[in-house]
């Protein structure tokens, strides 16, 4: 597999996308600082809430055109014409600087808002594209990561240089402080500027789409609005995951308003480099934990991090308000940071695996809308908290609730997650899942899985593979033992035998499909004792006779676990055979096929993919001793 950063584009992508984060944090940081040196108290809360609503309107009033643009023109060509709106705006807040004009530096926040609105759809939809489907969650942890690493440069040079210019004043005004830190300026346009070069460097991976027409007067049109919303709203899966983001990132900008004034009058602290330094330190929490969650999906998405990113985000969050200094609060905010990370990375992951080409972009800035009324939301009741006088740590234990209630909520809705997760860590302990033809999973609509059936825990793997839920066919009677039907209620798992259940059960089969649900069944009817394909039956093709005509067969195939102690086989692989061999396992998606497949086409194509798995297997190893190559032949072999 060709390394993900060594992907034509990556890089200058990366850079593009580090550059731009680094640019709109480093003016932020620079008015809120000057906020913190003026201001004490409510006010300082409620102009640092302003400053990031400022930030975040032009998401709301934006979604809709930044959307209609990322998905008529190809990303890159949007992304160009960001780089050059950055490169005058930054020229423009370089001259407020130097004129000592504070207040329209401070409104300078909104139009650099306004870029990014146009921007941000171009730049995660550009994702699918240059990465493809199998490495979505990989490349969106790298990408988040990146981010991360650009806000917590930004903070701590913008906050650095701020104290070392701040040094020079005998009287504190904003405006003065403006004329101080005016070299800042030109830091901000030499960015922008290597930003714009290295933009022309992203290869055209799309063609404009000339069925989107986009006029302005469809802006005030509430049927067209109500059009570029639908596809935001109309999966559940990419429903529940721009609702967890935009929680998360509500509760973020209030403990980023709320804790520079927490600190000032709890720990008496001032100095803007160490309030900075702590909250950055939930940045280097974020870039480790978005690392973790890329690596726990580096062939899949590993959805069951989102329930323990959850919880321990609330953990985290209500541990805040009690902590005596400023080093537990450092460690505290990594270890948010860190839950956030391994929270955030799947569910953006989720909805670009979920969203289909046409309508990406309208996806990512609705994604952008809600967050941002989320985001906007909870600011207005941080300055009504300010304006109230309450005391700053009954704001902190409020979005920690908000946070325990939405991690609940959570694991409610995603039970199968948490569970898939346990399994996951369970497997690696000793196996590692690869999967091919991740691409070949269709994102939406009703899809029966059919493959091999070789141990017991085919189906865990399936699951582990499989980025959408599945639901299970199993015989009947292993269902019903007392100790594990508990845990098959849970999978939602389908019993089926002879005769009229068996019926029954084909019934359900064909209308959970035709509900748009994924469903496995093992065509073979058990599990194998030889290792070799057996025959398939045909039962599936009696569910199918009865589905929607979108209803597509995924025909897959399942390598390395022959031999182990959940086959049936007799003869176990030898420890040295088993040390790599059962440590590999593989999950072989094919081409989808249509619903009217028979049972011998299938085993065939199955039989095609137990081929290029084993080989994708063995080209991949540099150098195996002969034994590994006469098993896997073997076991190749005995297949018909």
């Amino acid at each position: 597999m060709e390394k993900l950063w060594k992907l034509k584009g990556m890089l200058p992508y990366m850079m593009v996308v580090f550059l731009n984060a680094f640019v709109d944090l480093g003016h932020k940081i620079t008015v809120q600082n000057t906020v913190f040196k003026v201001y004490d108290g409510n006010t300082q809360i409620l102009l640092t809430a302003i400053v990031n609503a400022l930030i975040l309107l032009p998401f709301i009033l934006l979604f809709s055109p930044s959307g209609l643009l990322a998905d008529k023109y190809p990303k890159n060509r949007v992304m160009r014409v960001s780089a050059w709106v950055a490169v005058g705006l930054t020229l423009l807040v370089t001259v407020c600087y130097y004129q000592g004009w504070f207040w329209p530096a401070f409104g300078m926040t909104f139009l650099l808002a306004v870029q990014s609105a146009f921007y941000s759809p171009a730049k995660y939809g550009y994702i699918k594209a240059l990465a493809g489907k199998d490495r979505l969650a990989q490349a969106n942890g790298v990408i988040q990561a990146v981010t991360i690493v650009a806000i917590l440069a930004g903070t701590f040079v913008f906050s650095i240089l701020f104290e070392h210019y701040f040094k020079s004043l005998d009287t504190v005004t904003p405006n003065l402080i403006m004329q101080a830190i005016a070299p800042l300026g030109w830091l901000l346009v030499i960015n922008s500027v290597i930003e714009l070069v290295l933009a022309y460097r992203l290869p055209e991976l799309e063609q404009p789409d000339e069925s989107i027409q986009i006029r302005v007067s469809d802006y005030v049109n509430t049927r067209v609005l109500m059009d570029n919303v639908r596809p935001v709203f109309s999966r559940r899966v990419i429903r529940l995951s721009i609702v967890g983001l935009a929680v998360f990132w509500s509760i973020s900008q209030v403990m980023l308003a709320a804790f520079p004034a927490f600190a000032k009058e709890s720990l008496d602290i001032t100095n803007t480099i160490v309030i900075q330094g702590a909250l950055a330190a939930s940045g280097v929490g974020i870039m480790v934990g978005s690392l973790l969650a890329g690596r726990f999906s580096r062939r899949y998405i590993e959805t069951g991090l989102v329930p323990v990113g959850a919880m321990g985000f609330a953990l985290g969050l209500f541990l805040l308000p009690g902590l005596g200094s400023i080093t537990a609060h450092i460690i505290n905010f990594f270890l948010i940071g860190v839950m956030g990370g391994l929270f955030i990375v799947p569910l953006n992951a989720l909805i670009q695996f979920y969203a289909n080409e046409h309508e990406l972009g309208k996806v990512l800035a609705g994604n952008n809308l809600v967050q941002n009324i989320g985001m906007l939301s909870f600011l207005i009741i941080t300055a009504l908290v300010a304006y109230s006088g309450l005391p700053m740590s009954a704001l902190l234990i409020l979005i920690a609730v908000v946070a325990l209630v939405g991690g609940l909520y959570t694991v409610t809705q995603l039970p199968q997650s948490l569970v898939r997760l346990i399994l996951s860590l369970l497997v690696s302990r000793r196996y590692r899942v690869n999967v091919q033809g991740f691409n070949h999973i269709p994102n939406q609509g009703g899809v029966l899985l059919l493959g091999n059936h070789i141990s017991w825990i085919d189906w865990a793997i399936v699951q582990i593979a499989c980025p959408r839920p599945v639901r299970f066919v199993m015989l009947k009677s292993i269902y019903e033992r007392w100790y594990l039907k508990w845990f098959f209620k849970l999978f939602d798992t389908i019993p089926i035998s002879g005769g009229a259940s068996s019926k029954s059960a084909l019934r359900k089969v064909a209308e959970l499909l035709n509900k748009g649900e994924v469903v496995c069944l093992f065509p073979e009817g058990g599990i194998s004792r030889t290792g070799h394909l057996a025959e398939f039956r045909a039962g599936y093709e009696r569910a199918c006779d009865t589905v929607n005509d979108d209803v597509v067969i995924l025909p897959f195939y399942l390598r390395g676990l022959w031999g182990s102690r959940f086959s049936r086989s007799e003869n176990k692989i030898s420890s040295e055979v088993k040390g790599r061999l059962t440590r590999d396992l593989g999950v072989a998606f094919g081409e989808p096929l249509p619903k009217s497949t028979k049972a011998d086409v299938l085993k065939r194509r199955v039989f095609d993919l137990s081929i290029s798995s084993w080989q994708h297997y063995v080209e991949a190893l540099p150098s195996i001793p002969e034994a590994w190559i006469d098993t896997a032949k073997s076991q190749a072999s005995a297949l018909p």
